[in-house]
């Protein structure tokens, strides 16, 4: 729980609906109590990230899951846009992608991203995936605040 009382937020960043589902069921499963915002597109996370629209009141997540291969905005041009946003560029990002080219592992470092895991089609190690990602980043890990 944060400082203000509020849980901590995760923004999903995926297309798939059978990965968004099972991504929030492991989180269920989890034992920090945070708030799961998805989007669809790259076009709608950067809405969101930069309060337009009717996302004016949203707020910075905690964290964010990245997918590389996303309709509207690539996840690479995400994590390029919000890396370059000085009140955006301190989220922690964690590309979670079936990627596993290296060409795209490469990338994803050279923008800055803090971490970048393989998906697994095996649904135990997924949940296992995502259980290490909240230990870690949500209860280890010291991140900044949001809403710099």
């Amino acid at each position: 729980m944060q400082p203000d009382g509020r849980n901590k937020t995760i923004f999903l960043i995926e297309d798939n609906r059978g990965d968004i589902r099972l991504i929030q069921e492991a989180l269920k499963a989890t034992t920090t109590q945070c708030e799961v915002v998805v989007a669809r597109d790259g076009m709608e996370a950067m809405e969101y990230l930069r309060q337009n629209g009717d996302q004016e009141t949203a707020f910075h997540p905690d964290l964010i899951l990245l997918d590389l291969n996303l309709p509207k905005k690539d996840g690479r041009e995400v994590l390029a846009e919000i890396k370059a946003d000085d009140r955006l560029k301190h989220i922690p990002i964690i590309v979670l992608t079936t990627s596993r080219n290296e060409e795209d592992i490469f990338k994803s470092y050279d923008l800055h991203v803090n971490c970048y895991i393989a998906k697994s089609r095996n649904l135990t190690q997924l949940f296992k995936i995502v259980r290490g990602i909240e230990e870690f980043w949500l209860e280890t890990a010291t991140l900044p605040p949001p809403n710099l």
